[in-house]
C-alpha cells in the first residue's frame, strides 16, 4: 500500500502542478497581451504577474479549508476534491474569452479563476505529502515524501512541453487559440488522476486518531496555539523552493523573451531541459539525506545554491542558448534535491492530528509571501534599475532564508518530537539526524 500511495501522490501532484505551472508560463507569454492590452507591454507583463500572485494569495486559505477537511474527515476526500477543483478551473481558463471579446470582464474572470486555482493547490500539496509519508514503512518517510515532490518537475515538464509545442505555431494562431490547448488538455489528466486516487486507502495514522477519539476539533486553532513557531520556520525553509522555481520558470521566461531577444520556443526549450534534469536528479536529495543525515545534506545543498543562482542569471544574460542551459541546470541541481527532502522534514515537524493543516499553512504562506511575488518583484527590480543585479541580490536572500529556517526548524522539531508520544511522529528519519 505504501508504494501505491506514493504513486497516487506523484500522479496527483503532477497534474496539479501542471495546471499551476501553465498559468505561470501563460502569464509570461500571453496574458499581458490578451487580457491587459490597454497598458504598455512592460506594464502588461507586470500586471499579468500580479494575477499570477493572486493564486498564491489564495493558497493559505486553501490550506486552511482543505487542511481542516483532511485532519477531521480524511486525507483522501480532501485530495479528490482539490484535484477536481483544479481541473475544472484550468479548463475554464482555456475557454475564457479575452479582453478584445468581453472587455474588462475578461481580466476579472481570469483573476477569479486564478483564486480558485490557488485554493485547490493550497490544499493539494499537504494532503499528497501525507498520503505518501503516513503510508510509509518505518524509517522511510523522507524517501516516501519525495514521491509527492516529484509531481513538481513532472508538472513542469508537461507544461513546458505543452507550451514548447504550441509555441511553434505562427503568432496569429498562437495568440488566437494555440495558448488554450495546454489548459484544455488538463481535462484528460484529471480523469487519469481521479482513477488512481480513488484506488488508495485512507491514511492509517488518521484512521487510528479517529478510532481513539483524538481527531482535532479545530486543527487551525490547535496549530496556532501550539505550533506557531514551527509554522514560521517552515515558511522560511520553503523560501528557496518557491523563489528558485518562479525565477526560472516565470520571471526568466519573460526577461529572456522580452529583454534579451530569445525566441519564445528557444527559451521554453531551456526551461524544458532544466525540468527534465530536475525530474531525474531531485530524488537523490532524499536518498542522500536518508543515508548521511538530513541536517548535513540540506546545509550542503543550500550553501551550494548561493553561487549557482547568480551564475544562472549571468549566463542567461549572455543571450546564448547553450550557456543559458548550463546556468539553468546548475541552479536547478541543489535546490531541487533540497525540495525532495522538504516534504519529510515538514511532515516530521508536526503531530498527526494537525499535520495536514500545519504543513499546508507553512507551504501556502511561503508560496504567498515568497513564491507568487517572485516574478513581480523581479520585474519591478529589473524595470526600476535596468539591471539584473538587484534581482540576483533578492535571489541570494531567499537562499539564506531557507538555510537559516530549515536548520532551526530541524532543531526545534527534533526537540518537540522527543517530548511527544511516538504515535505523533511519521516514523521516518528524524529531523535532526546527522
Amino acid at each position: 500500500m505504501g508504494r501505491r500511495a506514493g504513486i497516487a501522490s506523484f500522479v496527483g501532484t503532477s497534474i496539479e502542478w501542471y495546471d499551476f505551472y501553465i498559468y505561470g508560463t501563460a502569464s509570461a507569454l500571453v496574458f499581458g497581451k490578451l487580457f491587459f492590452p490597454v497598458v504598455t507591454p512592460a506594464i502588461g507583463v507586470l500586471v499579468s504577474f500580479a494575477t499570477f500572485w493572486v493564486g498564491f494569495l489564495a493558497r493559505p486559505l486553501g490550506g486552511i479549508i482543505f487542511g481542516h477537511l483532511g485532519d477531521r474527515v480524511g486525507r483522501k476526500k480532501a485530495l479528490i476534491t482539490t484535484l477536481l477543483l483544479m481541473g475544472i478551473t484550468t479548463v475554464a481558463i482555456g475557454l475564457l474569452p479575452t479582453y478584445a471579446t468581453i472587455g474588462i470582464a475578461a481580466p476579472i474572470l481570469l483573476v477569479l479563476l486564478r483564486v480558485v486555482q490557488g485554493l485547490a493547490v493550497g490544499g493539494e500539496w499537504g494532503g499528497a505529502v501525507l498520503i505518501a509519508t503516513e503510508h510509509a514503512p518505518k524509517g522511510r518517510s523522507i524517501i516516501s515524501g519525495s514521491w509527492a515532490q516529484q509531481g513538481s518537475p513532472s508538472g513542469q515538464i508537461l507544461s513546458s512541453l505543452a507550451f514548447t509545442l504550441v509555441s511553434q505555431l505562427p503568432d496569429d494562431a498562437f495568440y488566437s487559440w494555440g495558448w488554450r490547448i495546454p489548459f484544455l488538455a488538463s481535462a484528460v489528466l484529471v480523469v487519469l488522476g481521479l482513477v488512481i486516487r480513488l484506488s488508495i486507502s485512507e491514511s492509517p495514522q488518521l484512521t487510528r486518531l479517529k478510532e481513539t477519539g483524538q481527531v482535532a476539533k479545530f486543527p487551525l486553532l490547535d496549530t496556532f496555539r501550539h505550533h506557531t513557531g514551527l509554522v514560521v520556520l517552515g515558511v522560511f525553509a520553503c523560501a528557496i523552493v518557491f523563489s528558485a522555481s518562479y525565477f526560472k520558470n516565470t520571471f526568466a521566461v519573460s526577461w529572456a523573451t522580452n529583454e534579451l531577444g530569445f525566441e519564445r520556443e528557444t527559451f521554453m526549450t531551456v526551461v524544458l531541459i532544466a525540468s527534465i534534469t530536475q525530474f531525474f536528479v531531485q530524488p537523490f536529495g532524499a536518498v542522500l539525506a536518508s543515508k548521511f543525515g538530513v541536517r548535513k545534506i540540506v546545509t550542503i545543498l543550500l550553501v551550494a545554491e548561493l553561487p549557482v543562482m547568480p551564475l544562472m542569471f549571468l549566463l542567461i544574460s549572455t543571450g546564448s542558448f547553450a550557456w543559458s542551459v548550463v546556468g539553468m541546470v546548475a541552479a536547478t541541481l541543489p535546490h531541487v534535491m533540497f525540495y525532495s527532502i522538504l516534504a519529510g522534514v515538514l511532515a516530521d515537524a508536526f503531530p498527526a492530528r494537525v499535520r495536514y493543516t500545519a504543513i499546508s499553512l507553512s507551504y501556502g504562506l511561503a508560496g504567498t509571501l515568497l513564491g507568487g511575488t517572485t516574478p513581480m518583484i523581479g520585474q519591478l527590480l529589473l524595470t526600476a534599475s535596468g539591471s539584473i543585479l538587484p534581482v540576483i541580490g533578492w535571489a541570494v536572500v531567499t537562499v539564506l532564508m531557507s538555510l537559516v529556517g530549515v536548520r532551526v526548524l530541524l532543531t526545534r522539531s527534533a526537540h518537540q518530537a522527543a517530548a511527544e508520544s511516538p504515535e505523533t511522529a511519521t516514523s521516518g528519519v528524524k529531523a535532526g539526524d546527522e
